[in-house]
């Protein structure tokens, strides 16, 4: 059985999509990575939501940004997979429709975002390239990158 990708504005998520999406957030970004921060930052509401069912579970998720929110160019953000199901490489599926989603709703564009350190390998395979020094968010080391 195959994950099934969707994406819908903030407005058009049901309650029970939403409550999932920011749960994996969570449990990934805040538990997990044991980072204390604000993920619900007020942006949720100006992005397009990408997530990835399966069996009825939420199990992927990116949000997707036009140019001049995050950074000038359009971006993905948020980039999430469930510790269960990282074995399926659905990171690679999520990150192509994420790609897809951008160019769909906001053309060919230039994409920036800003990666863990770790996951620099990960985004150079969809085609990103490193475009700053490292930097701390939250401590974690990040890095921008672009695509486009």
């Amino acid at each position: 059985m195959a994950i099934r990708w969707q994406i819908k504005p903030f407005e058009a998520l049901s309650a029970a999509e939403l409550y999932d999406i920011l749960r994996l957030r969570s449990e990934v970004f805040v538990v997990e990575q044991n980072c204390v921060y604000l993920d619900i930052d007020g942006k949720d509401k100006l992005g397009l939501h990408l997530f990835g069912e399966f069996e009825g579970k939420i199990v992927g998720y990116s949000r997707l940004f036009k140019p001049g929110i995050s950074f000038d160019n359009a971006s993905i953000g948020r980039v999430v997979v469930d510790a269960n199901y990282r074995d399926k490489n659905w990171g690679h599926e999520l990150m192509q429709e994420a790609i897809a989603g951008i160019e769909s709703h906001f053309g060919k564009i230039r994409i920036t975002i800003g990666a863990q350190l770790y996951l620099k390998k990960f985004y150079e395979s969809h085609g990103f390239i490193q475009t700053s020094e490292i930097y701390l968010e939250d401590d974690i080391p990040h890095i921008e990158m672009q695509k486009g």
